[in-house]
């Protein structure tokens, strides 16, 4: 068996042309950050193709790897789905929109020297993008972040990245370490307990 087809078989079956047109439906309605609410409305809510806990580990691993997490999400949801071919229906249906869009911006930005409307337009697209930002963690943390050291290690991470200034990806594998030693160890002593 081949290694997409073993991959696509640990969620639902899903075809490549829905991957691609559901994809391409978040690349063209969604904006900056708000992308990964979209994701999630449209994995874990409309399709039911993920659960929020998988969702989460999903945006875990696009998050520590190098490019946007939008993006590395959909091609781990893509993989997740149909293997290679759904991983790269989900890539060329979220990125399409914007690359498009993005052309056509280009030529017009170039012809239209002044610009106080597009600027406006990014300014409120921006500000509704903070908004979906914030409204998908408040409903991912109801949902997974239940016990205090949850807690303690967001907060650890916000003051290493806000307050210290120490670079993302330092923090992500410090605190990614710290985590994991952690939880590892109070699982094993669980486990111990008779």
């Amino acid at each position: 068996m081949a290694r997409g087809s073993t991959r696509a078989s640990n969620g639902p079956r899903v075809g490549v042309g829905r991957i691609f047109a559901a994809f391409l439906l978040i690349g063209a309605t969604s904006f900056g950050g708000g992308a990964i609410a979209y994701l999630r409305n449209t994995l874990v809510v409309k399709h039911r193709w993920v659960d929020d806990e998988t969702f989460l580990q999903l945006l875990a691993i696009g998050q520590t790897l190098p490019g946007l997490k939008a993006t590395n999400v959909a091609v781990l949801a893509g993989d997740r789905l149909r293997g290679v071919s759904g991983a790269i229906a989900a890539m060329a249906g979220v990125c399409l929109p914007g690359a498009v869009l993005m052309y056509i911006v280009g030529v017009v930005y170039q012809a239209e020297r002044e610009r106080p409307l597009l600027e406006a337009a990014l300014e409120g697209v921006a500000a509704a993008a903070v908004g979906l930002i914030l409204a998908t963690t408040l409903k991912l943390g109801r949902t997974s972040f239940s016990r205090i050291d949850d807690v303690a290690f967001i907060l650890l991470t916000v003051v290493c990245v806000n307050r210290l200034f120490i670079p993302v990806p330092y923090v992500l594998i410090g605190v990614g370490a710290l985590a994991v030693a952690w939880y590892g160890s109070a699982a094993a002593k669980w486990r111990t307990i008779p």
